[in-house]
């Protein structure tokens, strides 16, 4: 009977739901949140990403997606695929926080947040200083014990504040101004952030660096205006051309492709957290409606991770003939999603503008572009040293 009534009362969308609002947890691979109903080509601006096994209390529905609670003033919407209801699970008025602990090993920084229940949380990057903020909602600051050890090398110092009476926020503030990313999960009920140092040496030799060739396989991307050539065989091009460029100063390149495969974005995604990159650049060609756009683009998502975007965009406009379409921001590109390491979307230039499509079919101009993507990086490292 309460199922009949749950699947009738969220088939209509209705706007009000029984005070016992409907309780489940998060499931999937990679379930988010998103801030609204709004949608683009990419889909709607998503506020983040999730563990699996999140408590929510879903409170409205529409096709496709549920209304969250987050808390009393704040709310998400969540696929609905990603949602299984559990009526074992009781509503509490409130949870609680516990203690806090600061630790590091050989490679990372850890910080633990002990709470008394998996509760969905929000994470944002901030600069001048830089910090790591996490919003965790439902709690109430129950916390006696931060606990900081010196076997931690990056983060600087952990604090917390109740922002609001059902929201708590664990600030980490870094000691570099540069991010290198983090991630964040759930071990039973503790809440971990694990926080990646900053490589103790930066020259260009030392580093891991991921190169994406995008689209693939199936997924043929853009077309040339004039040539008809598909983007996916250029990108791949291009891509392998910074790979040589890379490796012949000494770095150590993980291709997500090398030849024309289709690969989902999960499964790209998943192959360089394994491969733990120090950062990545994701290759691709831009398109537009208008045929007089032009120009090379680099995007992110995360302001941490802008430094990166905006050296590669100062070394990719001194090519001669290539002119400078922006560096863009709060991209909602999936390869940009991951926190773990600073990411770039690289669109070299315009399939759709005749210029640009001239430029892309010439090995010469394909080899200048990994000259300079080189150059870029470089200038990027050596600010990370200056700082």
């Amino acid at each position: 009977m309460f199922l009949a009534v749950f699947s009738s009362l969220f088939a209509q969308a209705q706007s009000s739901l029984p005070e016992n609002k409907i309780l489940g947890k998060t499931v999937g691979r990679e379930p988010y949140l998103e801030y609204g109903l709004g949608t683009d080509r990419l889909g709607g601006a998503k506020m983040t990403y999730l563990d699996t096994g999140i408590v929510v209390r879903v409170v409205d529905s529409t096709i496709g997606r549920y209304k969250i609670q987050l808390s009393e003033n704040r709310s998400a919407w969540l696929q609905k695929t990603d949602f299984r209801l559990d009526t074992t699970l009781v509503a509490e008025p409130y949870f609680l926080s516990g203690s806090i602990l600061l630790d590091g090993d050989s490679t990372y920084d850890y910080v633990s947040l002990s709470l008394d229940e998996k509760l969905p949380y929000t994470s944002l990057q901030e600069i001048n200083p830089s910090r790591i903020v996490v919003d965790v909602f439902g709690v109430t600051n129950n916390t006696n014990w931060i606990t900081q050890r010196v076997s931690a090398q990056e983060v600087k110092n952990v604090y917390q504040e109740q922002i609001a009476d059902d929201v708590y926020r664990l600030i980490i503030e870094l000691k570099h101004p540069q991010h290198w990313g983090y991630t964040i999960h759930y071990e039973g009920k503790k809440l971990i952030v694990t926080i990646k140092r900053q490589p103790k040496n930066l020259d260009l030799d030392k580093m891991t660096i991921a190169i994406d060739a995008g689209h693939g396989g199936t997924n043929r991307g853009a077309r040339g205006v004039r040539s008809k050539i598909y983007e996916k065989n250029y990108t791949l091009l291009i891509a392998k051309e910074i790979q040589k460029a890379l490796e012949e100063k000494g770095a150590t390149v993980i291709m997500t492709r090398t030849d024309d495969a289709s690969l989902s974005m999960y499964e790209r995604k998943q192959l360089m957290r394994a491969a733990h990159p120090d950062f990545m650049i994701s290759v691709h060609l831009n398109s537009s409606v208008r045929s007089d756009v032009r120009g090379v683009s680099t995007y992110y998502r995360y302001i941490g991770f802008r430094p990166l975007t905006k050296f590669l965009q100062q070394s990719m406009i001194k090519i001669d003939g290539l002119e400078d379409f922006g560096n863009i921001g709060n991209f909602n590109f999936a390869l940009l999603g991951p926190t773990d390491f600073p990411n770039s979307l690289l669109e070299v230039a315009f399939l759709s503008n005749r210029e640009d499509e001239q430029m892309i079919l010439q090995k010469t101009f394909r080899q200048e572009v990994a000259e300079h993507v080189v150059e870029g990086v470089k200038k990027w490292l050596k600010s990370c040293k200056e700082k």
